[in-house]
């Protein structure tokens, strides 16, 4: 209750933080206003969206790697992501699209990159007996991922890298009604994949031999956690660009304030404890003029070290 309380409270913040103050009529009728505060629901919009979708995501790779720091920013989707979008602003620029479509193979590209990442995260979690390594090799992917940028931007010229720096600002003032929708669309399939995926980890949280005995399928459990977790993170990726770290620090909160067995219920908490920070998050870029991807960055690095310092001292 109390953040179902603090999500709307964080709202009506957002919709209130810009450089105008805006009535309330401006939200519901045409005035000299309405255009502002369209674009104001639509930062609210995307932040939920994204509030959902990066948790639930290093939700699931956390509990699937049984592993703290597995999230989608560490482990290289986000990077890869990046990547992908970074090829298509670089070299889509003589396409002559609309821009539903033009919004349609953004998101298509940035998750096409995150599964092929996550398919060869999967074949390497095969060969390691001690799946951390895993967090190495995503370490390094990312560094491959953003070497390969520079390369671009090196190459590029200015509007691609004027386009493509402004994208990784992940500015979400930025996102217009009709991304809205084709995120919103990706963002149901992931959450209805993560769905199919909850009853099986908790099969596999008590281990191989006892999940099988249960009757869970774990190659179809790793194909649910792969395109599922790259849906919800590739999609937002795409539209307001790398936002990083929120899918470790929201997952290590949440099992902090409740039981972190009951995986039904951490779910949930994730979804909504990651509205509440993202809507958070979104005010105070506003108000700073700071990059969304600084202000989460600032947030979760200090937080991961005090996750690390933690571990060790246990």
């Amino acid at each position: 209750m109390l953040l179902i309380i603090g999500v709307l409270i964080s709202i009506i913040i957002n919709l209130n933080v810009g450089f105008l103050k805006l009535n309330f009529s401006d939200f519901f009728s045409e005035t000299q206003n309405s255009q502002i505060a369209e674009l104001r629901i639509n930062r609210v919009l995307v932040m939920l969206l994204a509030g959902i979708s990066i948790p639930t995501s290093g939700f699931l790779l956390q509990e699937y790697f049984q592993n703290p720091l597995a999230g989608p920013s560490v482990l290289g989707i986000t990077s890869v992501a990046s990547l992908s979008v970074a090829f298509y602003i670089f070299f889509s620029q003589n396409w002559t699209l609309p821009e539903f479509l033009q919004n349609s193979f953004l998101s298509i590209s940035a998750i096409v990159g995150s599964l092929l990442l996550m398919l060869v995260l999967l074949a390497f979690s095969n060969r390691f007996q001690d799946k951390s390594f895993l967090i190495i090799f995503g370490f390094l992917v990312s560094a491959l991922a953003g070497a390969i940028v520079s390369i671009l931007q090196f190459y590029a010229d200015n509007q691609s890298l004027k386009n493509y720096i402004l994208w990784s600002f992940g500015a979400n003032n930025s996102v217009s009604r009709n991304q809205i929708f084709i995120l919103t669309v990706i963002v149901l399939m992931g959450l209805f994949l993560s769905f199919k995926t909850i009853k099986p980890l908790i099969g596999n949280a008590l281990g191989t031999s006892y999940a099988q005995s249960l009757g869970v399928n774990l190659s179809a459990l790793k194909i649910l956690i792969i395109v599922a977790s790259s849906l919800l993170s590739a999609s937002v990726t795409a539209f307001l660009g790398p936002i990083l770290f929120i899918g470790i620090v929201v997952p290590h909160f949440c099992r902090m304030i409740y039981n972190p067995a009951k995986l039904w219920q951490q779910w949930i908490l994730n979804m909504f404890l990651g509205i509440l920070i993202m809507e958070i998050f979104s005010s105070v870029s506003e108000i700073s003029q700071f990059p969304l991807n600084v202000i989460t960055s600032l947030f979760g690095i200090p937080v991961i070290l005090m996750m690390l310092l933690k571990n060790k001292t246990a």
